[in-house]
């Protein structure tokens, strides 16, 4: 199923911008699948939150919101894990006291 959008929260972009090319990389090829293909590759899924992980213990924070549209929460690595959850429960919190639901 394809015709995702990926929306990025500031909080992704100031986290993005200080990653290395080979990760920005890494991270652009996983939502390009998601958007052409619906492909989300492996995750894990809890409270509204898409899990998107690596075997390098890359770790990408999403909720989906209405039917096509993904929200990238956040990002980190596996050692980080739990701060990074906190976060992105927060980030999605607010997003939900907006009106939108995730699904």
């Amino acid at each position: 199923m394809a015709g995702f959008q990926i929306e990025k929260t500031p909080d992704f972009d100031e986290w993005f911008s200080k990653q290395d090319l080979m990760i920005r990389t890494k991270i652009e090829i996983r939502f390009n699948r998601i958007i052409n293909d619906g492909h989300f590759g492996t995750t894990n899924r809890f409270d509204g939150i898409i899990e998107l992980k690596w075997k390098s213990g890359l770790r990408i924070y999403t909720s989906r919101i209405g039917r096509t549209i993904i929200i990238a929460l956040g990002g980190g690595n596996k050692n980080g894990q739990s701060k990074d959850i906190k976060k992105a429960k927060k980030i999605l919190e607010e997003i939900r006291s907006r009106g939108f639901e995730s699904v």
